[in-house]
């Protein structure tokens, strides 16, 4: 395998979608992306235009595909029956690529040409604007979990990351793709992870796939996230693996060992409140601070990461 494809969905993000592309372009072996496919999200600003004009620039295919909104996962579809290329590395506009990307992922594939090996990079924050601990702390434990399986090479579903992941073309065809019934970008990447696995899907993780997500977050926006994905919480339930998650979540809370502690982590958290101001600093506190407040704060979740489990 010497090129891949790579599948972008986008949504009224031209600004950064032209960071992204260019970096493409700058690819340490940009020979290697067969084809780059922006599928437009139903934009209404300059998306188009701005692929164009990176097009022109690249030494490589840019294809621009447009459909009406429908969410990510449907235009991660759409970007799927149109790839050329043997493998597709699926990422996200605001998700801009280290120098080796491509190199790294073409790599691995080459390493483990299996046709159900999937290989995950790393995302990470951009230097600048630099990011607060909090950030540190969500980027790698909440949003993603990365600190979970730094030291692991092939991991589970839970890290099927939809912004740094790549997969075989053949086998996404013939084994799954996304779940449409998803219209945000939230739990649908994980889902398929899911049946991928069923299906035989080994996933390998290359901390050497570096990727950096340009978005900044503060504690309140990063509350306001969960809070606002109830919508794709109520699809991820009505799915296999949400059922599994939710079994799970009914037998540990009828325990009353979980009570108890959930008291406590409440009393905790509520003690905890004031130090909320306090979260978007560059102060520093323990990821179990950031971990109680975080969850405290967030509504309707899926207790994935409830700091009493």
């Amino acid at each position: 395998m010497d090129s891949l494809t790579v599948v972008i969905p986008t949504f009224n993000r031209s600004a950064i979608l032209r960071r992204a592309l260019a970096a493409y372009v700058a690819q340490s072996t940009p020979r290697a992306v067969r084809e780059l496919i922006v599928v437009d999200d139903g934009s209404t600003d300059d998306t188009e235009e701005t692929v164009a004009e990176l097009g022109r620039a690249s030494p490589f295919p840019v294809r621009y595909l447009r459909q009406a909104n429908r969410g990510p996962a449907s235009a991660r579809n759409a970007g799927i029956k149109g790839a050329r290329a043997e493998v597709i590395l699926f990422t996200d506009s605001d998700v801009v690529p280290d120098r080796d990307l491509v190199a790294q992922h073409l790599e691995w594939h080459n390493r483990y040409q299996q046709e159900s090996v999937a290989v995950l990079g790393y995302v990470t924050w951009p230097a600048y604007p630099p990011p607060t601990p909090f950030m540190r702390w969500y980027g790698e434990r909440q949003l993603f979990d990365y600190r979970s399986i730094r030291h692991k090479q092939n991991v589970g579903f839970g890290a099927f990351y939809s912004c740094n992941v790549s997969v075989k073309t053949h086998f996404l065809l013939t084994k799954g793709q996304f779940n449409e019934d998803f219209k945000t970008a939230a739990y649908e990447d994980i889902e398929l992870g899911h049946r991928l696995g069923k299906a035989g899907l080994e996933l390998m993780y290359n901390p050497l796939a570096v990727a950096y997500h340009h978005q900044f977050f503060s504690f309140a926006e990063a509350c306001r996230k969960s809070n606002a994905n109830s919508a794709a919480r109520r699809v991820f339930l009505q799915t296999e693996v949400g059922q599994q998650v939710l079994e799970q979540q009914r037998q540990r809370r009828s325990r009353v060992s979980y009570r108890i502690a959930r008291l406590a982590a409440t009393a905790m958290a509520t003690s905890l409140s004031p130090m909320n101001r306090l979260l978007d600093s560059s102060l520093p506190f323990p990821s179990y601070v950031y971990r109680l407040l975080y969850w405290h704060r967030t509504t309707n979740t899926l207790d994935l990461n409830d700091p009493v489990r």
